[in-house]
């Protein structure tokens, strides 16, 4: 009754019409009439009605004009987000049906979750059906438009366009072999960087290698062709097929039994003597091999009428030989590709080589410039080094070291070697895996396969021998 005769009061008083003391006991007749009394409750009933309704259109309302963001995706890239609707504000929210995700790669759980590998590129919109508490269920449902971003795979964006087998210096765009090296398997793969095959160029860089097995004695040379020099994927592969050339022809056994003795002698007892006559065969015979790559190069710049800068090519190499006692390393290196030998048991890395490269662009040297063999620092680019045994002997390109070491100081941290390892063995973004049982018959074809890996900016040709 109290509740009636306030809202009639409130009703009469906004109609300018106020209750006088005079007519306060007609006023308690009016409001007491039963049809007055319902007349109040049915107005009362309908203005909740409209409050609530009100209430609800304002929500869906807010709900279909609020910003969503999700993260972008990529495809061929695992997704994942997360929708939380109660962070949203929507704790009210029902979702009842999903649309748009159909043959996209992509789905949406129970748990709120936009889960998959997308598959196409694009705006994806996808529409969120729903009703929210309090709507009749028999309402039609409303539409919220969420919009997802794929982008495309980065690797879809490059073409892959064959060299010209009709040129005189082709070569094959990329190459994997498997073999035995010593008493160790050696596996060597070299792939036509992403820039080459988008403009249909060739592969630069290069690799050669050989059992000498009339002296024990095995050698690899990697080289990569300058990408600045028009015939550096001929001068790569001269310096490497060079190299090995020079030491079946020259390295005999009757010129190696003083050295073996004397790596037996420094093996049981190493001496100032024996270091000197170590470092000497070293100089003697690699910086010959290394004078006898430039040689070639030069030669052929002649006789085809070329500059010797057009050949530029960085060259390492390394001979080894097995014997009772270990291992004798030998190395050599121009240029900014590096050489890391492994121990057995992978707590150490020895940098076998120093890189050329320089605080400014260019500073990287190659092979066929002459001032290398003059330089006061020519003696320094050998490397030596008699182990019981070892687990890897890498050589590799640049286009394998900037992405995977990014500095040269990370080429002397063993951690970076043991990260670069489980790369290797699958611990990757696309989950190629080289496995390195010496029994394993398709590991040649997993490192080119592991090569394809993707790194923003690295997109050079990329070669890497393993001894293992």
């Amino acid at each position: 009754m109290e509740e009636t005769k306030r809202y009639l009061r409130s009703f009469l008083s906004q109609h300018k019409i106020d209750i006088s003391s005079g007519k306060t006991a007609l006023f308690d007749e009016f409001t007491a009439s039963e049809k007055n009394v319902n007349a109040v409750k049915i107005i009362q009933e309908n203005q909740k009605m409209i409050m609530e309704n009100w209430m609800l259109k304002n929500k869906i309302h807010d709900i279909l004009t609020q910003t969503v963001s999700i993260p972008n995706g990529t495809v061929n890239k695992k997704y994942y987000a997360k929708i939380d609707f109660n962070t949203l504000g929507w704790n009210d929210f029902i979702a009842l049906e999903i649309e748009g995700l159909e043959n996209t790669g992509l789905e949406f759980t129970k748990n709120d979750e936009l889960v998959g590998t997308p598959e196409i590129s694009g705006d994806l919109k996808i529409k969120i059906k729903f009703r929210i508490e309090g709507e009749p269920e028999d309402s039609a449902l409303n539409e919220k438009i969420i919009t997802l971003i794929i982008n495309p795979d980065p690797k879809s964006l490059w073409k892959n366009l064959e060299s010209d087998k009709n040129d005189p210096f082709w070569k094959p765009d990329n190459e994997a072999v498997a073999a035995k090296f010593l008493d160790k398997n050696i596996v060597i793969a070299s792939k036509r960087g992403r820039s080459h095959a988008n403009a249909g160029s060739f592969r630069e860089d290069d690799f050669a290698y050989k059992n000498l097995k009339e002296i024990g004695w095995s050698v690899l040379a990697v080289s990569d062709g300058a990408g600045s020099a028009k015939l550096s994927r001929k001068g790569s592969k001269i310096a490497c097929e060079s190299v090995v050339q020079y030491f079946e022809e020259n390295l005999k056994p009757e010129n190696l039994k003083e050295f073996d003795q004397v790596l037996a002698e420094h093996h049981n007892k190493a001496s100032d003597e024996t270091s000197k006559k170590i470092s000497h065969f070293v100089y003697q015979n690699l910086s010959k091999a290394a004078h006898a790559a430039h040689q070639k190069l030069e030669e052929f710049a002649v006789k085809n009428e070329t500059e010797l800068k057009n050949l530029h090519a960085t060259l390492i190499f390394t001979l080894v030989k097995k014997y009772d006692f270990g291992y004798a390393i030998l190395t050599f290196g121009i240029g900014d590709c590096p050489i890391g030998l492994l121990n057995k048991d992978l707590t150490e890395i020895k940098l076998m080589n120093w890189l050329d490269v320089g605080d400014f662009g260019g500073g990287t040297r190659f092979v066929t410039m002459p001032e290398i063999f003059q330089s006061d620092k020519f003696s320094t680019r050998f490397g030596f080094k008699l182990v019981d045994d070892f687990s890897y002997l890498m050589l590799m390109t640049d286009g394998i070291y900037d992405p995977k070491f990014v500095v040269e100081a990370n080429l002397e941290k063993i951690e970076k070697w043991a990260e670069f390892l489980e790369d290797l063995k699958g611990k990757n973004e696309d989950g190629t895996k080289v496995d390195f049982d010496k029994n394993n018959p398709d590991i040649a074809a997993q490192l080119s396969a592991w090569m394809d890996f993707w790194s923003p900016g690295n997109h050079d040709d990329r070669t890497l021998a393993i001894i293992y």
